[in-house]
């Protein structure tokens, strides 16, 4: 770029000096309005804004400093044995773009922490893209007060992402130290069947009792902060920062619900059949039998659709008979027509015929399997193979 004409270059280097902490002051007090500061690294500088919360729905923030320590153990497996919730991070982000890929920023990344006055939320934003470097060694910093992450999706999302920043900035990701909760996958076993959709905003609703009012839809985030970096304005940003800050309170309150109905669900009290035969199923597959057990019986006992009370007798039966408890569970399908009757006496011409060594009861099941509306392939056979040998037992016997 050629010499501006009439001004030397010692004068054009002076009036840009004097320029650049005008445009700075600029950009920072549009951002004041948003509250927060200016936070400056030895990379450079972003934004940062902290909040406090108490009340947030039908939970008090002030109660979560008082959860055990060992709260975490079933929900993770027993990787994080105790832990107090003082050492947990609840994260969320809020990025340029909902599919991922390296292409994709976050440009606001939030941390909540429970402390003795409450539940806080820092927030670590980019004022544009050159800021990313600041924004990145900031949050590192600030994780490594703590031992545990906890994100609602956060394991196929925000944490892939995260470290792909960083590494893309030649800086090393700060979540791999971190035991990693994913808070999705627990409340999706404890509500799936209860409620049609388990996103965050819809069980803060349901099960914590707050309605947000005025709240940006998700899909609007991303062209709203372009937009803000076009041209900055709080307006666009407010609305973000308290969507973002919200998911988080609302994710640690339902830290406080879920990894307990796992980990306790002896002392949970249950709002419908549904949730008990949910939690019952996780019980199931991380081998707590007698507990599980225990909630799908709860549940079948109460009014819950036809269709998952016949699914849930079937996986009594099933697991009962798994465990080498005996077949009887699936007697009590075979009282009535439904999908699993079929099964049920095949499966009790099994157990009459190798178990009880009753090969009339045994056959007389067999053939009632047969006659069902959706017979079995190996009925036939079962049945042909039941009626020689019980003919062979009676000619031996005369």
């Amino acid at each position: 770029m050629g010499e501006a004409p009439g001004i030397h270059m010692s004068q054009l280097a002076m009036l840009r000096k004097r320029i650049a902490p005008l445009e700075k002051r600029q950009s920072t007090s549009v951002l004041g309005q948003l509250s927060g500061h200016l936070a400056t690294t030895t990379l450079g500088q972003h934004w940062e804004v902290e909040e406090r919360y108490g009340r947030h729905g039908n939970v008090d923030t002030l109660s979560l400093a008082r959860l055990p320590a060992h709260l975490l153990r079933a929900i993770s497996g027993g990787t994080i044995q105790d832990v107090p919730p003082t050492r947990w991070a609840f994260l969320d982000t809020e990025t340029t773009g909902l599919a991922g890929g390296t292409g994709t920023v976050a440009f606001l990344v939030g941390v909540g922490r429970i402390t003795a006055e409450g539940f806080a939320v820092r927030q670590f934003f980019m004022r544009d893209f050159g800021e990313e470097s600041s924004q990145l060694a900031a949050l590192a910093e600030h994780l490594s007060g703590f031992d545990v992450l906890v994100t609602y999706n956060g394991k196929s999302f925000d944490a892939p992402l995260l470290e792909t920043r960083y590494r893309m900035n030649r800086a090393r990701p700060p979540l791999a130290r971190l035991e990693h909760v994913d808070l999705l996958h627990g409340a999706r076993r404890l509500w799936k069947l209860r409620f049609e959709s388990c996103r965050l905003v819809e069980l803060e609703q349901q099960i914590l009792g707050y309605t947000r009012v005025g709240d940006v839809p998700g899909e609007q985030i991303p062209q709203l902060y372009y937009d803000f970096v076009k041209r900055p304005r709080p307006a666009l940003m407010a609305p973000v920062l308290e969507h973002n800050r919200l998911d988080i309170v609302s994710l640690a309150c339902l830290t406080a619900i879920v990894p307990r109905a796992i980990e306790e669900p002896h002392q949970i009290e249950f709002a419908c059949g549904q949730e008990m035969i949910g939690l019952g199923r996780w019980l199931l597959a991380t081998e707590r039998y007698d507990e599980g057990l225990a909630l799908l019986r709860r549940g079948v006992d109460q009014a819950i659709p036809d269709e998952l009370m016949f699914k849930t007798l079937w996986e009594i039966a099933v697991t009962e008979k798994r465990l080498g408890r005996g077949s009887q569970a699936f007697a009590v399908l075979i009282e009535s027509n439904n999908p699993y009757r079929g099964q049920a006496l095949e499966q009790l011409a099994i157990h009459y015929e190798h178990r009880e060594k009753n090969l009339a009861r045994a056959l007389e099941c067999a053939e009632a399997a047969q006659a069902t509306q959706t017979p079995l392939p190996t009925l036939a056979r079962r049945r042909q193979r039941l009626a020689a040998k019980l003919d062979r037992t009676q000619r031996r016997l005369l």
